[in-house]
Order: C-alpha cells, then sequence, then structure tokens
C-alpha cells in the first residue's frame, strides 16, 4: 500500500470513528455506505482485530477501536507533513502567498499555524487578510488572492475546496443563565429557554439536533440577542443572556475554562456537520507553495481539529 492509500484509508477509518456512521463518512468521500463498510472490514482483517461494532442505529468504536484511532491519527499527521516537507525540499518554495480567511478563526487557529509554518519556511512568506464573513463560497477574490478559507456547501464548481477542518456545533450557556433558569435535558426543551441567535441567514445546521436518526429543529422561543457575526452571540451568551448554539472552533475556549456549559453531551460531542471549513482555489494547478501550505494545515487540523480534541478530553473526565 503507498502512503497515499494509506492516508486515504485510516482517513476513512477516523471519519466513521468522528461521525458515527458509514454513511455519515461515505458523504467525505466519493463512495457509497457499502463501499465505505467493506473497507473498514477489510482495515480490520489486515489489523487483525474489531475495530467498530455495528447496530442498526450507529457505529461504535471498540477498545482495540480507540487504541488504534491514536496511532492512526499520528501516522497520518505524520504522512501529511512527509509530503509537505518532501515538496519543500525538491521545490525550494520561495516567495509569497496570499491568503483570505474570517477574522474570528484566523485570530484563534489559523494565525498561530502560518507563524508556525513561516518559522519552518523561511523562504516563504505569507498576507493574511482577515475578513468579517465566513460562509461565503463564491471565492470572489480568488486570482486576487491564492487560498480563500470558508465554511459550507461548495456551490461553484470551478473551485477546487480542499477539506481542513470538520465543523461540530454545540449549544451551551453561562453557568449563571442555568442556575437561574434549568439545564435542558433535550433538544425539545430549548421552546423553554431564552436565546441568541442570527440576524438574518443562519448557518445551515443552527439548531439542528440529531435525534432518532434525524436532524430536527428546535430553538429557543425568545430571542435576547440576536447578531450577524458569532463572536456577537458569544458575548451574549457569557453575560447570561440565554442559550446559543455555536462552532466548537469558536466556543471551545469557553468551555474548557467554564465559562460556558455544554448541553445535550452525555455521550460526547455532537457529530460533526455534512459540511466543514475549507481552502478554495481556482481549479487551476495550485502552486508548489499553495500546496505546501495546504498540507501543513491539513496536518495541523485534521482528521479532528485540536479544539475538538481538547474537548473530546474534558467531556471524558465528567
Amino acid at each position: 500500500m503507498n502512503p497515499n492509500q494509506l492516508t486515504e484509508q485510516l482517513g476513512l477509518f477516523l471519519d466513521v470513528l468522528e461521525s458515527g456512521s458509514f454513511s455519515a463518512a461515505s458523504r467525505r468521500h466519493p463512495l457509497t455506505p457499502s463501499a465505505v463498510a467493506r473497507r473498514i472490514d477489510s482495515l480490520e482483517s489486515a489489523v487483525g482485530s474489531q475495530l467498530f461494532i455495528r447496530s442498526t442505529h450507529a457505529v461504535r468504536a471498540t477498545p482495540a477501536g480507540l487504541a488504534f484511532a491514536e496511532r492512526a491519527r499520528r501516522i497520518v499527521a505524520e504522512l501529511q507533513l512527509a509530503r509537505a516537507e518532501a515538496v519543500s525540499l525538491s521545490s525550494a518554495p520561495e516567495g509569497l502567498i496570499r491568503v483570505d480567511a474570517p477574522a474570528a478563526f484566523g485570530r484563534r487557529h489559523l494565525a498561530p499555524v502560518i507563524a508556525d509554518f513561516l518559522v519552518l519556511y523561511p523562504g516563504l512568506d505569507v498576507q493574511l487578510h482577515l475578513i468579517d464573513s465566513f460562509v461565503d463560497m463564491d471565492g470572489s477574490n480568488l486570482g486576487k488572492v491564492d487560498l480563500v478559507l470558508r465554511a459550507g456547501q461548495m456551490a461553484d464548481t470551478r473551485l477546487v475546496a480542499t477539506p481542513l477542518a470538520s465543523m461540530v456545533r454545540i449549544a451551551c450557556a453561562s453557568p449563571d443563565y442555568l442556575k437561574r433558569r434549568g439545564v435542558p435535558s433535550e433538544p425539545a426543551q430549548l421552546g423553554e429557554h431564552d436565546g441568541l441567535d442570527w440576524d438574518g441567514l443562519a448557518p445551515p445546521f443552527a439548531w439542528r439536533f440529531e435525534q432518532d436518526g434525524q436532524m430536527q429543529l428546535h430553538r429557543p422561543a425568545r430571542v435576547r440577542m440576536s447578531a450577524n457575526n458569532a463572536e456577537a452571540l458569544v458575548c451574549g451568551a457569557l453575560a447570561g443572556l440565554g442559550i446559543a448554539h455555536l462552532p466548537t472552533w469558536l466556543a471551545s475556549e469557553y468551555l474548557l475554562r467554564g465559562e460556558l456549559l455544554p448541553l445535550f453531551c452525555e455521550n460526547g460531542l455532537p457529530k460533526p456537520e455534512s459540511t466543514g471549513i475549507y481552502a478554495l482555489r481556482l481549479e487551476q494547478q495550485a502552486s508548489s507553495r499553495s500546496r505546501l501550505l495546504l498540507e501543513y494545515l491539513k496536518t495541523r487540523f485534521s482528521p479532528v481539529p485540536p479544539w475538538d480534541l481538547a474537548l473530546q478530553r474534558e467531556l471524558g473526565r465528567h
């Protein structure tokens, strides 16, 4: 098995583990659910151990599967980094990479990673332009910049999207609010609570929760504050105004510090959305320096983003 096949096989295994089903994992790959199941069967035969317990509703990792996942994540990261370094050594990269990214994600997660990248590759420079919008998949600035980071459904087939990170959304509120109003035990009880919501077009998975294998919409009855910016909703949640439904890349630091408390997470984090965070480029061949940056970002943000790994460890303690 060559390195690309190994990366793909282990990535598929990790996607099944993360999503909890063959069908959800198949949507991230050009495969049918039955093809995913066959590949997992083949991997289990090669490993010599059962990695998953299958049921009609979900796929759960066995203890052997969880142990294998830890190794698999490290192997995938090392292979991706080795590929990136090989590109670097073969092309001696120099020059400028221009990147557009959403401001909140850029400040919290992207800028520190790019700084590490530039330390590793002194011949490269990055021009990072932070903008307000995240859900904008038309890539209107491509041509002026090399890469655009966005989240959401791909609509324009002229663009090539490289998945960088999965997107998980979590309902949360401040300890003060939950002490005053009580803790809802299931999403259907959100109608009895105050909330913070988007003004205008909300993300497609906002206030949607999986129940009995289906996505159902449940949202607070009264909206104490609405905003067209998720960071503003965080401020309202921290102030105790109500419940917010936020992406973990934005809420993780407050959840880890206990300033916000997670809801409906008795079985761990919710499943990732079928969309994610992508780097977009034009259909033409990417430059070697852009490919190098893409590979480096993938090693740092996938298969499970660091902010979700930290939350998984924290939830596992409770």
